[in-house]
């Protein structure tokens, strides 16, 4: 099974450079690309897409020498990355066509473990075409082998890598619970066994923090020094509930996957529920989307099973105990669910959460 790892890396003021060097050079070899794909097109409308022949990146060597000083790999996953959006643009239009990338505040690139290029030893990183090893903070041991790692520089300016890893798959005991988990924003989940995980709201509680950080940033001058620190603060906070956001998420789903056999979860689409600009910001700030992901692949880790309730489920509106449905619910500042016909009093959430479970029986 292949799992990813990802750890912070120390570079050094040389590796810094050579990083720099590859993450330009990955960029404007995606953007040619792209370039001349867009010109092909132009010129030879009539051929079929399908048999036009593009150059690759070994070609632009020629032309553009600097490119030998960084990691062909690099450059080669450019070239795949460009092919999976047209694909992926083919198969769904809207989806979108692919974009230039721009030159921004992050960067990455992806290389392979080629004949044993890439190892850890003595808390440090071996990667292609760099003499050195970058230092690693490893801070959980893996059994595998290491099929590729993605070098990244994020906008507060530090450096991770994340390592692909073919390893063995250690499967949970099985267990006959069951669970179903209603997602909130008062509460951000709620299960059929009544515990409730509270929403700590991250990035509310940064709020004041952020927006003077921010109007820092909007006065201090374009180009200076000044303006560069002031931008790295407003990184690093972003940075910083981004990280307590995604350490809830997992610690929750995690705690879920341990639990129980069979989870079931509402299959919420955020992006039409982030349309309503009084919530949008909440909703956001929830990150429902990333938990979901988080409870599929680690129900494929473990064993477990994810049930998707259908969208039309309406698990709000029903009666867990005798199945009718009212709208009461509809209103979200009713809370309390009071069944019309058999007189039924439950908390809406716990309600919700009970109606689901019975999608797993």
């Amino acid at each position: 099974m292949l799992k990813a790892y990802k750890f912070r890396i120390y570079p050094n003021e040389e590796q810094k450079v050579y990083l720099a060097k590859t993450f330009g050079c990955t960029r404007f070899v995606y953007n040619k690309m792209l370039a001349d794909r867009i010109k092909s097109y132009e010129e030879n409308k009539e051929l079929d897409i399908k048999t036009m022949k593009y150059p690759a990146p070994a070609q632009y060597k020629n032309e553009f020498e600097w490119l030998k000083e960084v990691d062909s790999l690099a450059l080669a996953n450019a070239q795949m990355n460009l092919d999976k959006a047209y694909k992926n643009f083919f198969r769904n239009k809207s989806i979108g066509f692919p974009k230039f990338k721009k030159k921004t505040n992050t960067n990455n690139y992806t290389t392979n473990n080629q004949n044993g290029t890439v190892y850890i030893e003595n808390s440090h990183i071996k990667l292609p075409k760099l003499k050195s090893m970058i230092k690693i903070k490893q801070h959980r041991q893996f059994d595998g082998l290491i099929k590729s790692c993605t070098v990244s520089q994020v906008p507060s300016g530090k450096y991770y890598i994340s390592i692909l890893v073919d390893c063995e798959n250690i499967e949970l005991p099985k267990t006959d619970k069951k669970v179903g988990v209603d997602l909130g924003i008062k509460e951000f989940a709620i299960t059929s066994d009544g515990e409730i995980f509270s929403n700590p709201k991250h990035l509310k509680k940064s709020e004041k923090r952020l927006a003077k950080l921010q109007k820092d940033l909007s006065r201090k001058q374009k180009g200076s020094n000044n303006r560069k620190k002031a931008r790295i603060k407003v990184s690093r906070l972003h940075e910083k509930i981004a990280n307590q956001r995604k350490d809830m998420l997992h610690k929750v789903s995690t705690q879920l996957i341990n639990e129980n056999q069979v989870i079931v979860i509402e299959d919420l689409k955020v992006s039409n529920m982030i349309k309503n600009h009084k919530l949008a910001k909440s909703i956001a700030d929830v990150s429902w989307s990333e938990f979901r992901t988080m409870l599929e692949y680690k129900s494929k880790w473990y064993g477990r099973e994810i049930i998707i309730a259908p969208s039309n489920y309406a698990s709000s509106q029903l009666c867990s105990n005798c199945g009718n449905q009212s709208n009461q619910t509809k209103d979200l500042s009713c809370r309390t669910y009071i069944c019309p016909v058999c007189g039924m009093i439950m908390d809406r959430d716990i309600n919700a959460s009970k109606n689901l479970l019975k999608l797993a029986m």
